[in-house]
Parts: structure tokens; C-alpha cells; sequence
């Protein structure tokens, strides 16, 4: 049985992280992971909270949440949204949120904010987190029966979050990034060690 009620969150963490030097999900901010800090916030946003890897190994410390691994035969964080699409609609949720293993400082009204956009747009499928002018859709609010969608835009050969979400009706959501980008994400070591000392 599909519920509006039960809110699943899934932590998209199976990228190589290349330009950090790999193993992104692995590196400390502070005392905790970046892939730990993800779930933290995964926590505070779901009741049920899991991350998506493409591998073992990806992630540590992942407590109670579920670990989910990507088909292989879907391109980059795609995969990751297919793994979220299926777990969402086994646990009988109507959307899922997904969010960055590298955004440490997302707003604590993210759940919120994206669902209550979707309540006010009923064209919309998806809402979609943007911030100093830029979209963010690894962190966005996704429809649980958009499966079969997913598949067949994989196998047309298209990768794109963003052309997913414009593909099946999106609504952008913007918060202010004055003080302070909540949808910094740490790429490299240079950001992550900017996000040490800030």
C-alpha cells in the first residue's frame, strides 16, 4: 500500500569521488564521516533513513540504515535515484527524498519545503532543492512510482538527474545562500578542508 505519510530518505553515496582522491563517502569532517553526517541528516528527515552505494566498502558507520547497491548497468547518481525509486516503493512511500554524501550543511526544512512546493504544484512530479542560481538535483524530492520512467530513460542513454526531473515535471525550490551556501558540497580536499575551518 502506497502512503503520502511515511517519509524514506536516501543518502546517494556510490560516486568514485575522483577528485577528492576517492573514497569520499570515507572522509572526516570533524569527528564523523561525510557519509555519517549524511545519514545523520537523513535521520532528521525521514524515518527511514538509507544510502545507496555501488559497492561494499563505500560507506562505514551506517548504524540502522539500509544499504542499497546500484545496478551497474545505470550511469552515475541515476543508479543512485533507481536504488531510491525501489527501496521508497518497497517500504510503500509515495516520494523519496534524496540527498549528496558531500553536503554536509544541508537546511534542517529540506523534507518540508520540497513537499510542501509539490502539495502547492499538482503539475509537478518532482521538487528540486536550487541555491545562488544554481539546481541541486541529488538533493530533491522524487515520485516512488517513477520506475519504469527511470528505466526507460536510462535506456535511451540519458544519465541526467536534472533532465529526469524536467522529463517527468519539476518544481524548483530556492533557498538563500547569503551567509553561507546550505548545498555547499565538498569536491575536493580543498573543500572539505574548507568546511574544517569554517
Amino acid at each position: 500500500m502506497i502512503t503520502g505519510s511515511l517519509r524514506v530518505c536516501v543518502v546517494l553515496a556510490g560516486g568514485e569521488g575522483r577528485r577528492m582522491g576517492g573514497g569520499k563517502a570515507l572522509r572526516r569532517l570533524g569527528p564523523i564521516t561525510l557519509g555519517r553526517r549524511a545519514l545523520d541528516l537523513a535521520r532528521g528527515y525521514a524515518g527511514a533513513a538509507a544510502v545507496a552505494v555501488r559497492h561494499d566498502g563505500q560507506v562505514k558507520d551506517t548504524g540502522d540504515a539500509v544499504v542499497l547497491f546500484d545496478d551497474p548497468a545505470i550511469p552515475g547518481p541515476l543508479a543512485g535515484l533507481a536504488s531510491a525509486i525501489a527501496h521508497a516503493r518497497a517500504r510503500g512511500a509515495r516520494r523519496v527524498l534524496t540527498i549528496a554524501c558531500d553536503m554536509p550543511r544541508l537546511p534542517p526544512n529540506l523534507f518540508e519545503r520540497l513537499e510542501g512546493a509539490l502539495d502547492r504544484e499538482p503539475d509537478a512530479r518532482v521538487a528540486v532543492s536550487a541555491s545562488a542560481g544554481r539546481l541541486h538535483p541529488v538533493c530533491a524530492l522524487w515520485p516512488a512510482d517513477a520506475a519504469a520512467g527511470l528505466a526507460a530513460y536510462a535506456a535511451a542513454g540519458r544519465a541526467s538527474l536534472k533532465g529526469f526531473a524536467t522529463e517527468l515535471g519539476h518544481t524548483v525550490v530556492e533557498w538563500d545562500a547569503e551567509g553561507g551556501d546550505p548545498f555547499f558540497n565538498a569536491n575536493t580536499p580543498e573543500e572539505l578542508a574548507a568546511l574544517q575551518t569554517s
